[in-house]
């Protein structure tokens, strides 16, 4: 009967595991990774290791999940509005490429200035810690 109990949660473990590696979308994978916490806390009572039970249904079970959750919410409030901005100003300021962004054809830092000297520094006259005007 031992020997049976250990082989059902080991294949529950199984299941969920091949469902969370096999799942693409990031919540259901949160969701998945619950269940495959669970199934291992299960797998640990059975094996009479209440303690590493109680700490897997903490971690793997609660928080980490949780933990991806907050995270795939925050990345997706973020990736909307930038994806947005580009059209709304037209690309400037963005860092992205075009003319006053950061991509190869405007360079996001200043171009030459009244030295002739570009981003690379070569002959500037402004103070710094390399050059320019020091005492």
């Amino acid at each position: 009967m031992d020997t049976a109990l250990i082989g059902v949660a080991l294949g529950f473990v199984v299941v969920a595991a091949t469902l969370a590696v096999l799942c693409r979308e990031p919540v259901r994978q949160a969701v998945l990774l619950g269940v495959l916490g669970l199934a291992l806390a299960v797998l640990f009572a059975v094996l009479q290791a209440p303690d590493v039970a109680l700490s897997q249904v903490a971690v793997g079970t609660v928080l980490t999940p949780l933990l991806v959750l907050l995270t795939v919410r925050k990345v997706r409030r973020r990736s909307v509005p930038r994806a947005a901005v580009p059209a709304a100003t037209g690309g400037s300021g963005n860092g992205g490429p075009g003319p006053s962004g950061g991509g190869p054809s405007g360079g996001g830092l200043p171009d030459d200035g009244p030295s002739g000297a570009g981003p690379s520094g070569g002959g500037s006259s402004r103070g710094g810690p390399h050059g320019g005007s020091g005492s």
